[in-house]
């Protein structure tokens, strides 16, 4: 499929995991990409790998002059943008909730949804322009109760931020949805042996699911196979949010 030629997207946190698969799935699909991250190395590979129709710039998602001057380069190199993958984010606060501080709750939001939409803010002419669109990546986390109280309610913020922008933003042909990943196999889990196994086993499907899923849930809501579709989240987690798998997987 070549569902994203001559259109330019603008990815996150596009270092590794989710945001580097993303970045590669809509290259194959004749895109050209501005991969972003704090990680300057990865990102270089990332954009080499790719070629011509790649550019990495460094930005932190919590610096407005950091993401502004990345929509300005990538705007510069393409001549627009299309689409906008909000990855940035993460778990970073640890204390029990009870015991979270202020500061604690002040960088978690700024990470995961001040963030998000500091980058909206910046994508939103660009987008006007071409009719694009924004898919953000929230989280099983946003949806449901999964613990980590800090980062699951900055991912919901993420969910309500996106309906409304939908709204308000609809009649000028600017879409917004959601992705809401369950466990992914990322970096971020190898400090953590066997954890992943462990958590497979709760997922109906029988495993956690890899970055390649997400990324193909990106490429289609930011295409025009989703061109009717606004102010969604699509959750893309093997079934976790149906509920606890039963012993017996047998079907009947």
């Amino acid at each position: 499929m070549r569902r994203f030629e001559g259109r330019v997207a603008l990815i996150t946190a596009g270092a590794q995991g989710i945001g580097s698969a993303v970045a590669r799935r809509i290259a194959a699909e004749g895109g050209s990409v501005i991969v972003t991250d704090l990680q300057e190395d990865k990102i270089a590979a990332v954009a080499d790998e790719l070629g011509k129709q790649a550019l990495a710039v460094r930005v932190d998602v919590t610096s407005r002059e950091d993401i502004d001057a990345a929509v300005a380069a990538g705007v510069e190199r393409f001549g627009r943008l299309d689409v906008l993958v909000n990855n940035a984010g993460g778990c970073i606060v640890t204390s029990p909730p009870e015991e979270t501080t202020v500061e604690e709750w002040h960088r978690q939001l700024d990470l995961t949804l001040v963030g998000a939409a500091q980058c909206i803010q910046a994508a939103l002419p660009h987008l006007v322009q071409t009719r694009g669109n924004v898919v953000t990546i929230s989280s099983v986390n946003g949806v449901a109760a999964f613990g980590n109280v800090e980062y699951s309610a900055a991912k919901a913020g993420q969910i309500v931020m996106t309906q409304n922008f939908a709204a308000r933003y609809g009649s000028s042909g600017v879409r917004f949805n959601v992705v809401a990943p369950g466990t992914i196999r990322t970096p971020n889990w190898d400090a953590q042996p066997g954890a992943l196994d462990r958590l497979a086993k709760i997922y109906p499907l029988g495993r956690i699911g890899e970055p390649e899923d997400i990324a193909a849930a990106v490429a289609f809501l930011g295409s025009d196979d989703a061109a009717w579709i606004t102010g969604h989240t699509l959750p893309v987690e093997g079934g976790v949010l149906t509920g606890p798998v039963l012993m017996d997987r047998t079907p009947r």
